[in-house]
């Protein structure tokens, strides 16, 4: 093994599979206490180290089956891509017991690892994507169709933020300095300590790779570099999980319970009890059903829904397609890979050093009724059944490509999309040059146009009766640049007037309905708050003609009176827009940075309109790869290379990054530090 200046380890080995086992080895010194977590997370378990707070999650993750999804689709791989697997996985168990050693997080919590079964990376894989797609938000329209009527059950598509983004762009060859494409962009999921991606060097005599690799998971799944040829990722937005609603009744025994099913005939419900370990409290029984339709989620107050969701029935995630991305030579070898791809369903740009490039969907979407992408649907008719697979689309790439979360080429496949914003500035801001270098990709990635901002303003000019101070802020918000830059007072004083706004309008009596507090599983309940539904839908709901009884104008003016009389000091945005990190045993003593952005801005820094300023959700790393010359490719995570607290690469990348700043990518292995064995 070899590290650069960063720590970022550069694995070389003697055939595909020791450096698989390289690559597990690497990661379990790095990151133990990460894997521990993630691994206890994929099979329910992690309360019994890290307590009650994290029952909800444990209790999901069994109802959801998610540790036995993974074996089923452990044991359908090939063998080739069952042996790779075993090969990380033995790397992992050779490494865990000296990785916990560098690690106080284990003595803390009393937490031993034990040897991972082959299965793991699957489990942990599934447990990573299982609400990218989106299933909890049909909970939340079912409430808003019961409150507004059929007719609003879109009023809150936000086409807005949700658990993962991201942006990526694709520049051809003819605009290049160097005549060679270059793919940038940057994944946007919760920022957690340690960080969610890995950056690591594959090499062995068949490929030399590098890029960004999930912890847990060998090979390089969403982010990679092959020296020819390249890959990226966005979330497609895709629907592909769906809610049965069910009718159970116990058996004419009475020892067991049935569904219907939809062709007329009650069918049995598989039914067992599993207890969670729960340290320092009780432990927990948790009833586990399972319909034909897939495992039960909610089974309380008179209502059963059970979760239809791909890798269970199709006992596949593609898993095969990552040794075959880290052999490709050309766009088309990535392309035929990706043809194997299931979960989740993503957009993807790819180039190679001939010139090729690619632009496609790849993943599994269910073919089903339309009405299935939109609520929960009656398990007992047949119309609500699948009826295979979707082709997944792809486009030539004409100027430039880019992927953005917004509708475009996965438009077939879902329902709710990011907004346009980010999209056309990257678009905008990439028309600006024709010879573009990787340096120069950096000026993209920290933009803070936060285009979304106009409904609100729009309404300001027409306001009337104002007090002389809010008059004085309307005048200062409008000539506002509407850049949330880290510097910019502008930008914390529209915040405080969004806040402001989102509350009153969340108080609105047409809301009252949808006002309560969530009921059921607590893990959905962050879909089911009204307050953060209204601060991420708030630009459609200031233009829609679906309530006609909200006066908005009457909102927005007591808002900026609000805003006025608060006499809010001039403080910078970055002051107010920290990153608040989640980790599961959090440092009392971590002192985060202030960012510029917006949930909306290219640079993407989601804080929570009405609710919070703060920032959870972020660029979960940054990469620019050039298919010129792959050592002058950039990349950057939140923190660093090294999971461990208090170790010197720990969080050493973090001021670069909240800089929106990148570091070199090294290929010399003469620039490497070699280390020995531990």
């Amino acid at each position: 093994m070899f590290r650069d200046a960063w720590g970022i380890p550069h694995l070389r080995a003697a055939d595909s599979l020791a450096l698989a086992y390289a690559q597990g080895r690497t990661t379990a010194l790095d990151r133990a206490w990460q894997l521990e977590v993630e691994r206890h997370r994929a099979q329910g378990s992690s309360a019994a180290f890290l307590g009650p707070d994290f029952v909800a999650w444990d209790r999901f993750a069994r109802q959801c089956r998610l540790d036995d999804t993974a074996r089923r689709c452990h044991d359908a791989l090939d063998p080739e891509t069952a042996a790779w697997v075993r090969a990380y996985v033995d790397g992992v168990n050779d490494g865990l017991a000296d990785g916990a050693s560098r690690d106080g997080r284990f003595a803390r919590t009393g937490h031993t690892p034990t040897p991972w079964e082959p299965w793991v990376p699957l489990a942990i894989w599934i447990a990573t994507h299982i609400l990218l797609a989106g299933f909890a938000t049909k909970l939340w329209r079912e409430r808003v169709a019961r409150a507004l009527g059929d007719e609003a059950i879109t009023l809150f598509a936000t086409d807005g933020p949700r658990t993962a983004g991201s942006n990526g762009w694709l520049v051809p060859g003819d605009r290049t300095a160097t005549g060679s494409a270059i793919i940038a962009g940057d994944p946007h999921r919760f920022i957690e300590d340690p960080g969610v991606y890995q950056q690591i060097r594959l090499s062995c005599p068949e490929y030399d790779v590098l890029g960004l690799a999930v912890p847990g998971i060998p090979g390089l799944g969403h982010f990679g570099h092959t020296g020819t040829a390249a890959w990226a990722i966005t979330h497609a937005m895709a629907d592909y999980q769906d809610l049965y609603a069910e009718q159970v009744r116990p058996t004419a025994d009475g020892d067991g319970l049935e569904a219907l099913g939809p062709d007329g005939v009650w069918e049995p419900v598989a039914r067992h009890t599993e207890t969670l370990a729960v340290a320092g409290a009780d432990p927990v029984e948790v009833e586990v059903l399972e319909t034909p339709r897939g495992p039960v989620i909610v089974h309380e107050d008179g209502r059963t829904l059970s979760l239809r969701y791909p890798p269970r029935v199709r006992r596949d995630l593609g898993f095969a397609t990552l040794p075959a991305l880290l052999r490709a030579r050309t766009v088309a070898d990535i392309d035929r890979a990706l043809d194997g791809w299931a979960e989740p369903v993503n957009v993807v740009h790819a180039a190679d050093s001939e010139g090729g490039l690619l632009h496609r969907v790849a993943g599994a979407v269910p073919r089903r009724d339309p009405a299935n992408r939109l609520r929960p649907v009656p398990a007992w008719d047949r119309r609500y059944a699948w009826q295979g697979w979707s082709q997944t689309p792809a486009e030539p790439v004409q100027g430039f490509a880019v992927m953005a979360n917004a509708r475009g080429i996965a438009s077939p496949l879902g329902v709710e999309f990011a907004p346009p914003h980010r999209a056309d500035r990257i678009r905008e801001l990439l028309d600006g040059s024709s010879d573009w270098t990787p340096k120069a990709m950096a000026d993209v990635h920290r933009d803070t146009l936060l285009a979304s901002a106009e409904p609100l303003l729009a309404l300001l000019p027409g306001l009337d009766d104002l007090s002389p101070e809010a008059a004085r802020l309307r005048e200062r918000l409008l000539a506002w640049d509407r850049h949330m830059a880290a510097e910019s007072t502008d930008a914390t004083v529209f915040s405080a007037l969004r806040t402001a706004t989102v509350r009153r309008i969340a108080a609105d009596p047409v809301f009252a309905g949808l006002a309560d507090a969530p009921t059921g599983p607590e893990v959905f309940h962050p879909w089911l708050y009204l307050v953060t539904r209204i601060g991420y839908a708030l630009e459609g709901l200031l233009t829609t003609a679906l309530l006609p009884g909200l006066d908005r104008a009457a909102h927005v003016r007591a808002a900026l009176e609000e805003t006025a009389a608060a006499a809010t000091p001039d403080t910078p945005w970055s002051e107010v827009h920290r990153l608040a990190p989640w980790s599961a045993l959090p440092d009392p003593e971590a002192r985060w940075p202030g960012l510029g952005g917006d949930h909306d801005c290219v640079n993407c820094t989601s804080s929570v309109p009405g609710f919070t300023d703060l920032t959870a959700r972020a660029s979960a790393a940054r990469y620019v790869w050039d298919l010129a010359r792959r050592e002058d490719s950039l990349w950057a995570v939140p923190l660093g290379a090294d999971g461990v607290t208090g170790s010197p690469h720990h969080r050493d990348q973090l001021p670069l990054w909240a800089r929106c700043e990148l570091i070199p990518v090294v290929t010399d292995w003469d620039r490497l530090t070699k280390e020995p064995r531990a």
